[in-house]
């Protein structure tokens, strides 16, 4: 199931789509599904994100067989966490995901960057991350930075570069029933990744007010 081909400079990066809200600003709705411009959120984030990773997840609690129909694997949140969140779906991500390197995007960005990988492996490569978790059984060995999205105006908390050895602070961090993302890598090495150019590609839709104004101001 890999769609990109392998690149002997570059780790190989899971992508995971977070579609496992309850879409409440929604109206309740399964908002993978909802329709932005003939295609459903789920379609777009998937045609973005697929040609830049190795893998696809999908972080899904609800319409399981439907997102599995698409041809990739449904991860779910841990049954204790179920709709508690993204960070719910982000650790049921890194608990599934086939390699060492993550990105997380939500389902309702239908316009996330398309160097939006690139982008966070070249920082993680600046900071010395790769290198750092070459050998990962290494005694003391110290977390890599928690990579976000920053468009020169906000951070994107959910726009996400990570390792699977954030796994154990993520599970911890959710055990204390908190569910702020950024309250979460707050507390480890974090780093900022610039898409000032690109700010509109962070647009996201999720409610039918933003879906419309999306749709009308989006070239």
């Amino acid at each position: 199931m890999s769609h990109a081909e392998p690149d002997p400079n570059r780790p190989a990066v899971t992508g995971l789509i977070l579609a496992g809200g309850e879409g409440r600003r929604m109206g309740g709705v399964d908002k993978g599904w909802v329709t932005w411009r003939d295609k459903p959120l789920i379609a777009w984030a998937i045609e973005r994100l697929r040609p830049q990773v190795t893998q696809l997840l999908v972080s899904a609690n609800r319409s399981l067989e439907r997102y599995r129909a698409l041809g990739y694997p449904v991860v779910s949140d841990a049954p204790g966490w179920r709709f508690a969140g993204p960070l719910a779906g982000i650790a049921a991500g890194l608990a599934a995901a086939p390699s060492e390197w993550v990105v997380t995007v939500p389902c309702d960005a239908p316009l996330l960057p398309r160097d939006l990988v690139a982008r966070f492996l070249t920082a993680a490569h600046a900071a010395g991350a790769f290198a750092a978790m070459r050998d990962a059984n290494r005694a003391g060995e110290e977390l890599p930075p928690v990579f976000f999205a920053h468009d020169g105006a906000r951070a994107h908390p959910v726009f996400l570069l990570l390792h699977r050895a954030h796994l154990p602070s993520l599970t911890a961090f959710l055990a204390t029933n908190r569910r702020r993302i950024d309250a979460w890598y707050g507390t480890l090495p974090h780093s900022a990744v610039s898409f000032a150019d690109e700010p509109d590609a962070f647009a996201n839709c999720n409610d039918p007010e933003s879906l419309a104004q999306l749709a009308a101001t989006a070239r």
